[in-house]
């Protein structure tokens, strides 16, 4: 058992509620081979995309799966309520619905997607069908702050404790913490989100256009809810190139069609030292950990 300081944290509420999808004065995106197109995007109940499906499946941008809320609240003119939404919010948090039809039901954050600044919640099917937009979601946030007291060099964000526990982690020889990962992906292909001052909301893209680097790492397999290694970056206090470092994030959205977009990663743990071992296994996705969570 992998130690934490679960007892230290704060569990606290947060709210938000069902976005709508939004549409622009000109729908169409354009590509980098310049064909446009007008694709479904963010916001919504997506009922057809949720955690272990393919990520760049679908015909779309950015889709989030299952549900997309935000906190519309505004306090002294800051959208502070939403802030604190996307920033306490972790991924594995139980989300109840405290309106609407299916009020009473639970959920669980998969993901925080930045830019738009939704936190994403899958609930089941028939749940899915049961909601509104325009329904409201509070979620149990608790994990900031989280820490590994062995591995001072790692840090961890957005992750509930309990989905902490439910992953098969391995302290190895060498000092260096061994993490299931689906994928490792190079830094050199990180796109929009690069460069953001803290790594606790949001998330940046893999760059999905160059072919040959797609199918030397798998990467038209990745599935939302994949644990991927990124190689060569550190998160520690924003997102970065680092030569040796090593980056644990979550899929989170679905593929996109804009230069410097794609799949979408939030951070999960990182090490500007390169002290996270990745280790290729198929099943290091949400749906595996989840289930050990009920």
């Amino acid at each position: 058992m992998i130690k934490t300081n679960t007892e230290q944290l704060v569990c606290q509420s947060v709210i938000g509620e069902i976005t709508s999808p939004q549409g622009g004065i000109n729908p169409y995106r354009i590509n980098p081979d310049g064909h446009s197109d007008v694709y479904p995007g963010v916001g919504g109940i997506t009922y057809n995309l949720r955690i272990g499906d393919l990520a760049g499946e679908k015909f779309g941008d950015h889709v989030e799966p299952a549900v997309s809320i935000s906190n519309f609240t505004q306090v002294q003119g800051q959208p502070g309520p939403n802030r604190a939404l996307n920033q306490f919010s972790c991924v594995g948090n139980l989300a109840r619905v405290v309106s609407g039809d299916a009020k009473g039901e639970t959920g669980r954050v998969t993901g925080k997607h930045g830019g738009i600044e939704h936190v994403l919640v899958d609930f089941s099917p028939e749940v899915l069908e049961r909601l509104t937009i325009g329904d409201k979601i509070q979620i149990k946030a608790c994990g900031c702050g989280l820490n590994l007291p062995d591995f001072p060099g790692i840090k961890v964000l957005n992750l509930d404790p309990a989905l902490l526990a439910a992953m098969p982690l391995k302290k190895l020889k060498d000092g260096k913490l061994e993490v299931p990962v689906t994928h490792t992906v190079p830094a050199k292909i990180m796109g929009s989100g690069i460069g953001a001052s803290h790594s606790h909301s949001g998330d940046y893209d893999i760059q999905m256009f160059d072919q040959g680097i797609v199918k030397e790492y798998g990467l038209a397999n990745l599935r939302l809810g994949d644990f991927v290694a990124i190689l060569d970056a550190d998160a520690t206090y924003g997102r970065i190139y680092k030569t040796g470092g090593v980056v644990i994030g979550i899929v989170v959205h679905a593929s996109c069609v804009l230069a410097g977009h794609g799949p979408g990663v939030m951070i999960a743990m990182t090490s500007k030292d390169g002290l996270l071992a990745p280790k290729i296994s198929a099943k290091a996705n949400l749906t595996t950990y989840f289930a050990k969570m009920k």
